[in-house]
């Protein structure tokens, strides 16, 4: 089913210069996730075998066992430095293999399925640390982070200043100017980064260091500094801190004392690492939700597996009404993360000017949908949600990880006021009007894997200047959306948009700031739910096969006006079985439970 109102994606151009990634062709179609990263990502799920094999040393009996003795599995790690994971991390531009950011989140999924631990703690924080360096590094320090990678090494983000949180400009380490005329304008490094994962094996580390002691968001910048060539005694990173989840993950500190650093070290322009930031997490605020959908699945996976094989009243719990419903329930909540995250990844390439909003939507709600999803699910299961021992073993392990991973570079309170002080603007001029930016979200924002122009990481803007064109998608309660039950849902949608814009607009300027008082962030929580909304009827519009039919839209929709208390007709129980059916044939067929429905060993 196509929307014929929808404008078709732009094509793919251009190569990367100093700010920019490279995007690559690939072909359209909801089931792809383009030529070259799909057969990696199967190459991956081949070489990673299959989960239930006890005898695969990659399956998920070791990884429990990797998990219960608080290391990453090492022949995962082996596995993916012959795979050569790193060159997903580095624009093609560079010798790399990355280009588009929702088809890396798809490859990355298949690790989150067996392990987020192994995800994390092998690659995800080069590909953080790396952002800096492709947004602002000049071409010869991009050079040097990119040869660090692609030699199987390690870059680090060192952010976390436990003291101050998310709350970046209180951070205390600070980068003076070196005063020994030999230095030729270098720094000295002095305080400490905690939480950084890989931070005891290294070779460089991008560091948010305060270089300015006035207040102001001028006062810090980024040094990627090279970690194997500072003093030994000046440098100090051999402590961990155990963790609940993900405790194969190497979460350590590091201690700068009077540290020489060559002034060459200095990311961009002194004073600018916040701004990179905020550009930068734009992008891992849009990618990781969409690699810990991967982990919902193992999560739902599992509790299918016991609901088949459990018998009640001489009948499969799957034929129960209550966990029936709870196991549609959550395959549509992993439909709906899907679609609301891939659509954020697609965003930095064809609407940069407004992921400021949107992946900040993304990061809060997604982990938010997973983590209930998961908890709905352990009622299912019962005692086996807690046991660390069994065939269901890797739910527990998946949900003391997920809370971990949902924290990663923003939390949910980050994420809300992020929007909180731009939904004002939005409310006044993001949803209505005929101006020149009063158009249909592109096509090709639906269209998972298909092509995308160049990720240029100078295009994301800081702040969206109230334009909002996902949330236009269901602004109107006239439109037709082309099913009777889709539109009437949709209609529920565009007026709770009303309502909200209407309470945005009149939010006091003290709840116009990232300190706004509770309503402020409940409206950033029911705008976030009317985005994924959109994201659903949009990836319904442009779909086909399983994604084309409105059962699943259908049921995203009820869900979501449910949790927001819009109080939605009953379901059609045509619907639901058309849900559960699929949800059962996946199972059977061994498929991925997300919209790229990829085959598994």
């Amino acid at each position: 089913m196509t929307h014929p109102t929808l404008p078709a994606p732009a094509a793919t151009t251009g190569t990367a210069t100093t700010g920019t990634a490279t995007t690559g062709t690939a072909t359209t179609g909801t089931a792809t996730a383009g030529p070259g990263i799909r057969e990696r990502a199967a190459r991956l799920e081949a070489l990673l075998g299959p989960a239930a094999d006890p005898d695969n040393p990659l399956g998920a009996a070791a990884v429990l066992a990797a998990d219960e003795r608080g290391e990453l599995l090492p022949e995962g790690e082996r596995m993916l430095a012959a795979f050569g994971l790193n060159a997903e991390f580095v624009p093609r531009a560079l010798g790399g293999r990355f280009e588009q950011a929702d088809s890396f989140a798809h490859l990355m999924r298949a690790l989150f399925r067996r392990d987020c631990s192994l995800g994390i703690g092998y690659g995800v924080t080069s590909f953080i640390a790396g952002l800096p360096v492709w947004a602002s590094g000049s071409p010869a320090q991009q050079r040097r982070a990119a040869d660090v990678l692609l030699s199987g090494g390690r870059i680090v983000a060192a952010y976390t200043e436990l003291a101050h949180g998310s709350d970046f400009s209180r951070h205390e380490l600070t980068a003076a100017p070196d005063p020994d005329p030999g230095s030729r304008g270098g720094y000295r490094v002095d305080g400490g980064k905690q939480l950084v994962n890989n931070v005891s094996r290294a070779q460089a580390a991008v560091l948010f260091a305060r270089t300015d002691d006035r207040p102001g968001s001028r006062s810090h910048s980024h040094l990627l500094v090279d970690l194997d060539g500072v003093p030994a005694d000046a440098v100090r990173r051999d402590f961990r801190y155990p963790v609940s989840g993900v405790r194969g993950c190497l979460l350590g500190g590091i201690e700068f004392h009077d540290c020489p650093v060559p002034g060459d070290t200095l990311l961009g322009r002194p004073g600018d690492a916040m701004e990179t930031v905020l550009r930068a997490f734009q992008v891992t605020r849009s990618v990781l939700p969409g690699m810990v959908v991967g982990t919902g699945d193992t999560q739902l996976r599992a509790v299918l597996g016991f609901a088949r094989e459990r018998l009640l009243y001489g009948r499969p719990v799957t034929d129960l009404p209550s966990p029936r419903a709870a196991l549609t329930g959550a395959f549509t909540d992993l439909l709906v993360c899907d679609a609301l995250s891939t659509v954020g990844a697609r965003a930095l390439h064809l609407l940069p000017g407004e992921t400021s909003v949107l992946s900040a939507a993304v990061k809060y709600l997604v982990p938010k949908l997973l983590q209930d999803s998961s908890y709905r699910l352990s009622v299912l299961l019962g005692a086996r949600s807690y046991l660390r021992t069994g065939p269901y073993t890797v739910f527990q392990k998946a949900a003391r990880d997920l809370p971990v991973v949902s924290l990663a570079h923003a939390g949910s309170a980050v994420c809300q006021a992020t929007i909180v002080p731009q939904l004002p603007r939005i409310a006044a001029r993001g949803w209505h009007g005929d101006g020149p930016e009063a158009v249909d979200p592109p096509r090709g924002l639906f269209l998972p894997g298909g092509p995308l122009p160049p990720l240029d990481l100078s295009r994301l803007e800081l702040n969206s200047r109230g334009r909002d064109t996902l949330g236009r998608l269901v602004a109107d309660p006239d439109r037709d959306h082309g099913h009777p039950q889709v539109t009437a849902l949709a209609r529920l949608f565009a007026e709770e948009l009303r309502r909200l814009g209407d309470r945005a607009v009149a939010l006091p300027a003290r709840d116009r700031t990232a300190i706004a008082s509770r309503r402020g962030f409940l409206l950033a929580d029911r705008y976030a739910h009317v985005l994924a909304a959109a994201a659903c009827i949009g990836v319904w519009q442009q779909g086909d096969g399983f994604t084309g039919e409105p059962a699943w839209v259908v049921c995203a929709l009820h869900r979501l006006a449910e949790r927001l208390g819009l109080r939605p007709p009953p379901l059609p129980e045509d619907a639901s079985e058309a849900v559960h059916a699929e949800l059962l044939r996946r199972h059977e067929q061994n498929l991925t439970l997300d919209l790229i429905r990829a085959p598994l060993l």
